[in-house]
Parts: structure tokens; C-alpha cells; sequence
């Protein structure tokens, strides 16, 4: 590019305005040779060298927050070719423009039209060119350019945070760094003091200073004592213009909170305390309680409690309540107000933790007076011993003494004693005990093998004092006698094989023994005496309480005799020794070569002549024969159907006879003839059924049947129920059967009503005339007596 054709641009103006006018600066540069070339090879490999412009400018400057009547002049662009003819035209492209800046085309000035803001944009980045106006054509490269907006202080320092909290110890040396604060500010910090911050303290001097340049508040007092202020507010300011006059500020809070350390010992309020305790309280019982008051806080007025003198540290202890920070005094032993009514004791409070900074502060421990004064107390009785363990032998005689338990009552009244058992210890009622010297007995025989131990307690009680009592466990161990026999320990079923050799081992048995190891093994096991030479089996005693089993000869067999019952004697070790047969099933059963068991149960004998097939065919047509006969009259059983007794038409007891005549009674023998209720065919004592088939024929028994013209009803009627009842032959079902005589001399009298309305009765029936139709004929019959008197 030629050097007449370049874009000379000059700045005109540099506009800087402060507060209320603006200054325009023009400079024009001209062209100078470029320090720095850019190489760009041409068609055939020359090297042209491409110059800059002659001229430097790169950046323009506007104040920010301008808010003046008209717009900004930002500066102007001028090409050395313009003439002043108007046929140049400017163009501005980039950040903004055409927007926040305008560019009058033929003068190339800039503007700014708009206010701006460092803050939310600090620089914008344009480019110019001029073309020609008619053409558009570009008359030279674009050219880029930055305009920067110039920082104002328009912003106050803000801090982080509105409210801080800090914590220092108390009693911290001067100087001691607490908490930093920090703001800032949105100004430009590179263009003069607007961001520039100075720290300084409003409020809480002299307690604590801040440093200016870092803001770390520091403080400025020495022993600040956390009991005497907790607490302190501190209000820090932060001020831009590096704190001249005319900088912005901002503020902030902190709350600073001095923490505890162990510098302050523990305090009792006074130098004695005085307690009291009964001489009825037990061990662990609290007696009383002291405190020593410590200002401090946290682990820091941890308080341990000690008893560090005194003639009752024997007998009494305290411990450390670690929420409420007291001594509890408790009872450590029983007290007896008979032999010593008061103790005294020195209690020493001290810090659990100490500070060694503060140890000149110290000790940081107290120490105080507790006199502890005994009550007297009306005590139960009490036991020599605290339990009993005495020993009886099992099957000892009632009444045998198993020992003595004795109590006495501590009170100087030292008042009689009773003794008695609790009885839900001692449910059975083995033991007695006598009440005036607490000897105790057995009251039956005691089984070691049922009950070993028997666990009782004894009741002590004052003879005047009811109320008072005590009470002592007694153990009673039953000692063991030899009077159980040993017995096998299990239910032993042995096995032998039939191919079994001679000495052959075949079974292992043991025994137990319900006495003591003392009176049981060891166990002897032998034969009876009458069968030590037994032919089959043997016995041998292992010596280690089992006996083995052998097979003294070969040869057993099933078919001859499967089973054995050897009696083995068990003898114990005991004094005297005891002993018992038990028995020993043996069976004999089928074996493999190898010994193993096959089949144990019995076999038929299988005949050397078995029967032929022809004969085993004969044997089961003969029983296919009866089944078929059998199903056939079966059948034809179910289809004849008769009656289940056969009756003869002459057979009255289906005749339905009615009398309207009254009987004379048992004397009456001529109303009718007995012998109509006879069964013709009972004359002959049999009555066939067709129900069932007898088994057997039924023989009436001779004697009982009574002569047919037999008027003895009585007789008869009994005679009958014998023969059903006695009759096997009978269905299971009755018949009842009816007879009424009423004599003339009948002790009962006329149960007829047919006379009533003639009798002499006092009632009155006239209330069945309101009964209404259903029963007139019954008013009529019975109330026509009082018409029939007033008709007389």
C-alpha cells in the first residue's frame, strides 16, 4: 500500500470532564515509520513489506456517570485523503455502537450518547473505516480502537458480611489477633484513591483496635475477665479516598465473646455443714450434699469431691454429681448408734482441670468441715450370720434336729425373739422350727434324688414389736444315703446273629445310679448265680462301669427259639453296696457274611414236601366256589322281603279294645279274660324273627312262664320283661305295652271326670262363661250346679 493512500486519523478531542464541564484535547499524529513489519510473500516468491499506519493512537477516554444536557464528544477520526468534499464516509462497528456510540459520518466524530458505568462495563472495543461514499468502496483497512470509561467514586466500600462473631480467650495479652474484616469496593483500583480502604473503629474502644490497612481486630486491654463482661460489640468502618475527606464509607458489626479459661478455684459458701442419718440406713444411702461454687464454665468448673480427713471415712464416702456439680455424702457401712453417735469429716473440692497459665491464680481447691450426727433407731432383729448352711442325711427320722440359727435384737431394750419359717420356701413342710431357740427339725423324710438343696428362710421377730423383723436365708444340703440300686442306663435290646461265633462280642451296656458318685460307680456286673454257666451267652465286666456281652457257642437259629432273655446283676460301689437284676432282651436274627443284620423277624417252617401246583389249584377254585355261593344268598336274602314277625290273624295284640267301663281294680276278675294278652305263639316260649339269624336256639328257662288262665298280673307283666330282656334273638328296640286296672278298692280312686259335675266341689267354674265359644260346653256342664240348686 502506497504511503499517500493511508488513513491518517487524528484525535481531535480527548474529552475529560469533571463534575460539571468537559476539556477537549486535539492531537494529530502524523505518520512514522513502523518498528514492527508484516511479511507477506507475493506471486513469485518476493517478500513485500507492509508498513503500518504512520500514525499511533489505539484507545479513547469518557467519564463515567456523565450526565451533562448533551452527548459525550469521545474524540474524531480523520483520513489524510478527505478533502472536505463530502465523498468519504465514516463507518464505526463493534461493542455498542450505534447504540451507546454514533459517529457523524462526514466529520468522524464520536459520541457518546448514553451514560455509562465502570462498574457494570469498564472498556468497549470498536473499529473505523473509511469508504467512499458513492461506491461504498473500502478507501482504507478497518482500523480498531478501545474506548475506556474513566473510574469516578461513585461506589462505597461494602464488607463481606453485615455481622460478624468472634471469640478470644479472656485474660488474652494486649494484642492478641481476634477476627479480620474485610470490604471492598467496586472503583477502579488502578486509577487514583477511589478504591483505596482505610479501617478504623467506631465502637468498642478501648477494648479492642483494628489495623488499618488489614482490618485485623486485635485487643487492647489486658486481663479482660470473662465473669466480669461476656460480651462485647464493636462496630468497624471502612473508608475509600485512602480516608480523606470526601471518601465513601461502609460499616460493620462484630460481636466478639470472651471464652472461658480455669483461672478462678472452687469456693464453699461455708466452712461446716452439719448432717444427720439414721442408724437404720443402709449402705448407699444418701446422707447429705455440699457444693463449692466455681465462676468458671464448661470442663473449666469441673468439680471433683474427696474425703481427705476425719474419723468417719471408714464409714461414710461421697461421689461427684457431675450435673449439679455437688458432693453427695452416702453411708458406707451400717452405723450403730449404741456404739458411736457422731463422725466428723474433711471434704476437699478441687478443679478437674487446670489451666497451667493461671497456676499462680491457685490452688484451685477448698476444703470444708461435715459433722455427720447418728439417730437412734428402733432396729429389727439381727442374725449372727448373714446365711446358714447346715447338712441332714436323706431318710433321716422326723424329728431329726438339722441345726440352729440365732438372732438378737440390737437395741439397748435387747427384747425376746421368735422364730418362725416363711412358709412359701418351704411348700412341702419338710422342717419345723421351734419359735424360742430356732432349732430346726425335720418334720418327714428327705430324698436326696427328689430334692437336694432345700432353700428356706427363717423369720426373726421382736415378741413386743410385731413390725420388726428380719429375715435369713438357710440352705439345708441333703446328704446321701446308698438307697438306690443301679439300673441299666438305657433300654437295651441286643441282637445276635444266627451265624454268630463262639466269644463273639455283640452288645456294650452301662448303668447309672440316682445316689451320689460317692454311693454309685464303681459298678459290678455279673450272672445270677443259677445261670453263671449259661450254654448261649456270657458276660464280661470291663472294669470302667460297662460289661460287654459275648456269645459263648455258634449255631443260633430262629425257627428253634428267636428270642433270649439273659438277667444280668448290677452291684454299686456304695456302703452296703446295693444291687439289681436287670434284664437283657436278645434277639436272634438273620446276618450277611459280613455280620450285618438282615431280618430279625420270625419265619414260617418251609416243608421239605411243599404241595404240588395242582393241589394249590384245587385249594383256590374250592374258595372261588363258597364266595360265589356266599354272594348269592346274600342277594337273594335282600330281595325276600317279609315281616320281621310272623303273626297269626288271630294274633290280638294288633286289636285296638276299647272299654268304656271302669275296672274293679286288683280284685277285679271277671272285666276280662288274660289270657287275650298271651301271644299264641309265646304259649310255647319262643317268638321267631326274621331280622337276624340266631345264632343258637333260645331255651326259655323252666319255671318262669306262667299257667295261660293265670290271673297274677303281676306276675305275668314280670315274666314278660325277663324273657325280652334275656331274649337274644330280639331287635334292639322295645315295645311298651300298657295295662290299666283300676279296682273297686284302688287306694287312687276314679280318675274320671264324667262323675265331676255330680261331686260335691267348692270351686267356682262360673269364669268359664268368659272363655267365649270354645268353651261353652264346659260352662254349661260345670256351671249348671247353681242352676240347678236355684231350680230346686
Amino acid at each position: 500500500m502506497k504511503e499517500d493512500n493511508c488513513l491518517h486519523a487524528a484525535l481531535i478531542c480527548l474529552g475529560v470532564l469533571y463534575y460539571s464541564h468537559a476539556v477537549t484535547t486535539d492531537k494529530l499524529n502524523h505518520a512514522r515509520p513502523s518498528l514492527h513489519g508484516h511479511h507477506e510473500k507475493g506471486k513469485e516468491g518476493q517478500v513485500l513489506h507492509r508498513s503500518k499506519r504512520g500514525w499511533v493512537w489505539n484507545q479513547f477516554f469518557v467519564i463515567e456517570e456523565y450526565t451533562g444536557p448533551d452527548p459525550v464528544l469521545v474524540g474524531r477520526l480523520h483520513s489524510d485523503i478527505d478533502s472536505g468534499d463530502g465523498n468519504i464516509k465514516y463507518i464505526l462497528s463493534g461493542e455498542g455502537a450505534g447504540i451507546i456510540f454514533v459517529i457523524d459520518d462526514k466529520s468522524g466524530n464520536i459520541h457518546a450518547t448514553k451514560t455509562l458505568d465502570r462498574e457494570e462495563r469498564a472498556q468497549y472495543t470498536l473499529t473505523a473505516q473509511a469508504v467512499d461514499r458513492n461506491t461504498n468502496r473500502p478507501l482504507e483497512p478497518p482500523s480498531e480502537f478501545i474506548v475506556k470509561v474513566q473510574d469516578i467514586n461513585d461506589n462505597p466500600p461494602e464488607f463481606l458480611h453485615e455481622n460478624y462473631h468472634a471469640n478470644v480467650p479472656e485474660r488474652s495479652n494486649v494484642g492478641t489477633s481476634v477476627i479480620q474484616v474485610t470490604a471492598s469496593d467496586a472503583d477502579d483500583p488502578t486509577y487514583g484513591n477511589s478504591a483505596k480502604l482505610v479501617y478504623s473503629i467506631l465502637e468498642g474502644q478501648p477494648y479492642f483496635s483494628v489495623e488499618a490497612q488489614t482490618g485485623i481486630i486485635r485487643t487492647a486491654l489486658p486481663n479482660m475477665d470473662r465473669e466480669a463482661k461476656e460480651e462485647y460489640h464493636v462496630v468497624i468502618q471502612a473508608k475509600d479516598m485512602g480516608g480523606h475527606m470526601g471518601g465513601l464509607s461502609g460499616t460493620t458489626k462484630v460481636t466478639i465473646t470472651l471464652t472461658d479459661v480455669n483461672d478462678n478455684p472452687p469456693k464453699f459458701p461455708q466452712s461446716v455443714y452439719q448432717m444427720s442419718v439414721s442408724e437404720a440406713a443402709v449402705p448407699g444411702e444418701e446422707v447429705g450434699r455440699v457444693k463449692a461454687k466455681d465462676p468458671d464454665i464448661g470442663e473449666n468448673g469441673l468439680v471433683a469431691y474427696s474425703i481427705i480427713d476425719g474419723d468417719g471415712m471408714d464409714m461414710f464416702e461421697i461421689t461427684t454429681d457431675y450435673e449439679t456439680q455437688e458432693g453427695v455424702v452416702k453411708l458406707k457401712k451400717l452405723l450403730d448408734f449404741e456404739t458411736k453417735k457422731s463422725y466428723s469429716l474433711k471434704v476437699e473440692a478441687a478443679n478437674v482441670h487446670i489451666d497451667p497459665k493461671f497456676i499462680s491464680n491457685g490452688p484451685f481447691k477448698d476444703t470444708v468441715t461435715v459433722k455427720i450426727s447418728v439417730e437412734d433407731a428402733d432396729e429389727p432383729p439381727v442374725f449372727l450370720k448373714p446365711s446358714y448352711v447346715f447338712e441332714v442325711q436323706e431318710n433321716a427320722a422326723s424329728g431329726t434336729v438339722v441345726g440352729k440359727v440365732h438372732a438378737k435384737d440390737p437395741d439397748a431394750a435387747n427384747s425376746a425373739i421368735r422364730y418362725s419359717i416363711d412358709r412359701h420356701t418351704d411348700l412341702e413342710r419338710y422342717f419345723i422350727i421351734n419359735a424360742e431357740d430356732g432349732n430346726i427339725k425335720t418334720i418327714k423324710a428327705l430324698d436326696r434324688e427328689e430334692i437336694a438343696w432345700h432353700n428356706i428362710s427363717v423369720f426373726a421377730v421382736e415378741v413386743h414389736k410385731q413390725h420388726q423383723e428380719a429375715k435369713v436365708p438357710v440352705a439345708i444340703k441333703v446328704i446321701d444315703v446308698n438307697d438306690n440300686a443301679p439300673k441299666f442306663a438305657a433300654a437295651y435290646e441286643a441282637f445276635v446273629c444266627e451265624n454268630a461265633r463262639s466269644n463273639q462280642q455283640f452288645i456294650t451296656i452301662s448303668a447309672d445310679d440316682k445316689d451320689d458318685s460317692a454311693n454309685g460307680p464303681r459298678f459290678i456286673f455279673t450272672l445270677p448265680p443259677e445261670i453263671i454257666h449259661n450254654p448261649n451267652f456270657t458276660l464280661r465286666d470291663n472294669r470302667d462301669n460297662t460289661a460287654s456281652v459275648l456269645v459263648r457257642r455258634e449255631g443260633f437259629s430262629r425257627q428253634k427259639q428267636d428270642l433270649y432273655l439273659l438277667p444280668i446283676v448290677i452291684s454299686d460301689g456304695g456302703v452296703p453296696p446295693m444291687s439289681s437284676t436287670n434284664t437283657l432282651t436278645i434277639r436272634v436274627c438273620a446276618c450277611d457274611s459280613n455280620g450285618s443284620l438282615l431280618s430279625c423277624n420270625a419265619e414260617a417252617y418251609i416243608l421239605n414236601a411243599g404241595l404240588s401246583t395242582g393241589a394249590l389249584i384245587a385249594i383256590l377254585a374250592c374258595i372261588v366256589i363258597l364266595l360265589v355261593i356266599v354272594v348269592l344268598f346274600v342277594t337273594l336274602k335282600r330281595q325276600k322281603k317279609e315281616p320281621l314277625i310272623v303273626f297269626e290273624e288271630e294274633d290280638v295284640r294288633e286289636n285296638i279294645i276299647t272299654y268304656d267301663d271302669e275296672g274293679g281294680g286288683e280284685e277285679d276278675t271277671e272285666a276280662f279274660d288274660i289270657a287275650t294278652l298271651q301271644n299264641p305263639d309265646g304259649i310255647n316260649g319262643f317268638i321267631p324273627r326274621k331280622d337276624i339269624k340266631p345264632e343258637y336256639q333260645y331255651m326259655p328257662r323252666p319255671g318262669l312262664r306262667p299257667a295261660p288262665n293265670s290271673v297274677d298280673v303281676d306276675d305275668f307283666i314280670n315274666t314278660r320283661i325277663q324273657e325280652a330282656d334275656n331274649d337274644p334273638t330280639a331287635p334292639p328296640y322295645d315295645s311298651i305295652q300298657i295295662y290299666g286296672y283300676e279296682g273297686r278298692g284302688s287306694v287312687a280312686g276314679s280318675l274320671s271326670s264324667l262323675e265331676s259335675a255330680t261331686t260335691d266341689s267348692d270351686l267356682d267354674y262360673d269364669y268359664l262363661q268368659n272363655w267365649g265359644p270354645r268353651f261353652k260346653k264346659l260352662a254349661d256342664l260345670y256351671g249348671s250346679k247353681d242352676t240347678f240348686d236355684d231350680d230346686s
